[in-house]
């Protein structure tokens, strides 16, 4: 159960800090946004239900690794990958990047993909409970690809 605390609590703190970066202000409702674009409202209970899988996912891998894989396998791969997940609010909405910020999606992206390859050989609900997570920043990827394309003056 403590396994469970402690991945949720950094989850927690990795979503709060990519929460704070988010600021849906003027300058991003000015943007043109595909007719296909979700409702903002929708955004914030995804991403929560996507935290919980990830610190989920982290728990289960970590109580089934072994202590010599634990690092490289379990820890490397997802603070990489908080990280790669915070940097993309900051670079899109407060550094108002979103060209930047697609290419680091698609960093982010891959991070998931080795994050699902790490673990499947240790826990496959481990890796398994990451695809919804790579569903989402795949159509958050195509969002911000064609946020960039119709707003050809951003940068």
């Amino acid at each position: 159960m403590t396994v469970y605390l402690v991945s949720g609590g950094i989850a927690f703190a990795a979503a709060m800090l990519g929460g704070l970066a988010t600021d849906i202000g003027d300058w991003y409702r000015g943007l043109t946004k595909p007719s296909w674009q979700p409702p903002d409202w929708l955004f914030a209970p995804v991403w929560t239900l996507i935290f919980a899988l990830i610190a989920w996912s982290a728990g289960a891998a970590w109580l089934a690794a072994t202590p010599e894989v634990r690092g490289v396998q379990v820890v490397l791969p997802f603070a990489v990958n908080l990280l790669l997940n915070v940097a993309w609010s900051f670079l899109f909405f407060r550094l108002r990047r979103p060209r930047l910020a697609f290419v680091e999606l698609l960093a982010l992206w891959l991070s998931i993909v080795v994050m699902i390859a790490a673990l499947w050989p240790i826990s496959e609900l481990a890796a398994l409970l990451l695809l919804p997570y790579l569903i989402w920043v795949s159509f958050a990827g195509w969002l911000n690809r064609t946020i960039v394309r119709l707003n050809p003056e951003v940068r």
